[in-house]
């Protein structure tokens, strides 16, 4: 008997339309394990209910946020640092690992949930952040980011704890480890969006060394809803997004999705 570590993200499982996906998400095995990229969906409930459903079908379910999930509303009782911290505590009650938790191994493999946030450092030299933002919007591209995050947290400074608080736990990992996180790790895949301002609420400049500096057999991130396989220093980064059905419903039938990572021996896990 084979298991197999699987991958997805970008669910939001508000869209009623992507429920018929979501269902698809199925194990070949009671004992396959499941990554969830981030952006489940915006309310604390919802993520939580498909998180739980997820766990039903999945020996474990490996979860890290994605903007989405941080969206919040003035009148929420938990906003900023205090919703995710809400949502870990809400997927501990349900076993569910997050980048708070021990990592978990996967057939010898350091399975490394990450959470970065960005700190709008994916921009054209020259300009400073806020410049960067002013054209954005000259240009009118802005992310709801801006709206649903921003006036509840200091991004960037937030950013940069997570950064120093992940490069503090990799750094006691040995032996090889697949990275996961909601915004890519390195700005390569970003050539691929429609439109380039977009790249300020897509990660950090400072992670870009951390697949090759930890060993990473793979990176698995979402966000960009651009699913593929993209090497980089050597490296596969795969994003393993769902997206809206007016994606998904035009890509190949012959894509795989759930992403399978890794297939190994069950008395290999």
């Amino acid at each position: 008997m084979m298991t197999t570590l699987w991958a997805v993200s970008d669910l939001h499982a508000a869209v009623k339309a992507n429920a018929e996906m979501i269902a698809r998400i199925q194990p070949a095995s009671p004992s396959d394990w499941l990554i969830v990229g981030g952006d489940v969906a915006e309310r604390t409930p919802d993520i939580l209910a498909t998180l739980e459903q997820l766990k039903q079908r999945f020996e474990e379910v490996i979860w890290v946020p994605g903007n989405h999930e941080l969206f919040c509303r003035s009148t929420d009782s938990a906003v900023g640092r205090e919703k995710y911290a809400e949502l870990v505590a809400g997927c501990r009650a349900l076993d569910i690992y997050t980048p708070e938790d021990p990592y978990p191994v996967f057939a010898g493999r350091t399975i490394a949930p990450l959470f970065t946030l960005y700190d709008y450092t994916f921009r054209q030299p020259g300009l400073s952040a806020e410049e960067a933002v002013q054209r954005a919007r000259d240009n009118q591209v802005i992310l709801t980011d801006e709206f649903a995050i921003a006036p509840f947290v200091d991004i960037r400074a937030w950013c940069w704890d997570r950064l120093a608080y992940s490069v503090k736990r990799l750094s006691r990992v040995t032996g090889p480890t697949i990275l996961i996180n909601h915004w890519p790790l390195v700005i390569e895949p970003l050539t691929h969006v429609a439109w380039p301002d977009i790249s300020l609420w897509c990660g950090s400049i400072h992670t870009r060394t951390w697949p090759v500096r930890y060993r990473a057999e793979k990176v698995i991130y979402g966000h960009l809803h651009l699913p593929g396989e993209m090497v980089v220093d050597g490296v596969p980064h795969i994003e393993t997004s769902l997206g809206y059905p007016r994606e998904w419903k035009d890509r190949p039938a012959t894509a795989p999705w759930p992403y399978p990572v890794l297939e190994v021996a069950a008395d290999a896990v």
